[in-house]
């Protein structure tokens, strides 16, 4: 895999969107459906101008790979994270690489002190990633996510800029 580097999301992105949100395990993740390019291109351009958070594409060479998110940063420098990636790359640490970078750009530019994220219980490969870019489990959220009727229980993990 090329060397793994974050960039903002662009219009011309809209084809790779599709692509990811059009795997099974994706497509429940997004707040509507991702099935045209409008709804690729509004995907996109949500994280433009966000004041409390920030969104990057992933990117191996020229290809986009996934996105690494920081949302709901709060007045006392705290952030929540999230990633994907798509299928073709998944298992080749793009999440991973990623998630370092976010997190490094998340305590030095934007001056976060402490970021967190949450996986379903049953997603091995999220919590895989979590822990691969130093962040700690710190405890369980049990019935917290309803996907299809189903109620899942979330591992939460948290990294602080001290770690």
């Amino acid at each position: 895999m090329s060397e793994i580097r974050l960039r903002d999301w662009l219009p011309q992105d809209a084809p790779f969107v599709l692509e990811a949100f059009a795997a099974q395990d994706m497509s429940a993740q997004a707040a509507g459906q991702i099935t045209t390019t409008q709804d690729a291109l509004r995907w996109i351009d949500q994280w433009s101008g966000l004041e409390n958070g920030h969104a990057f594409a992933i990117v191996a060479g020229d290809t986009v790979c996934g996105n690494v998110a920081v949302t709901g940063i709060d007045r006392h420098d705290n952030g929540w994270v999230s990633y994907w990636t798509a299928p073709r790359v998944r298992g080749k640490g793009v999440a991973s690489a990623g998630l370092r970078l976010l997190t490094e750009w998340a305590f030095a530019e934007r001056g976060l002190f402490r970021l967190e994220l949450g996986h379903r219980v049953n997603n091995p490969a999220s919590c895989r990633v979590a822990i691969s870019a130093g962040f700690l489990v710190e405890g369980l959220e049990r019935a917290k996510l309803r996907y299809d009727g189903v109620r899942y229980d979330v591992e939460l993990h948290a990294r602080l800029a001290t770690d």
